[in-house]
């Protein structure tokens, strides 16, 4: 019962990226971190799956309980992912 309380509280809390010189970021809003690595990191916020890719990416502090993820590193790009998986370049070409 409380664990459904606190995912639902998570999941109603406000989504906000924070990114100072390309080099730290600051998200809440998060659910979930799929993986990451110094390249890429794979998270699920309250506005979808998202990721990460730079150089050099370090998970400075993990909250999942709070939300919040703070990261260092060299940040080159963040995008939000669909939910529906996608194919290959040849997939989406010709599918």
């Amino acid at each position: 019962m409380q664990q459904a309380l606190i995912e639902t509280n998570l999941a109603q809390q406000p989504h906000r990226l924070t990114l100072d010189s390309r080099s730290r970021l600051s998200i809440t809003g998060v659910l979930e971190v799929e993986s990451f690595d110094d390249t890429e990191i794979l998270l699920t916020s309250t506005r979808g799956p998202m990721s990460i890719r730079g150089q050099g990416l370090h998970l400075q502090q993990l909250s999942i309980d709070g939300g919040q993820v703070l990261v260092d590193g060299s940040v080159d790009a963040i995008s939000y992912e669909d939910d529906i998986p996608r194919g290959g370049f040849f997939a989406r070409l010709f599918g």
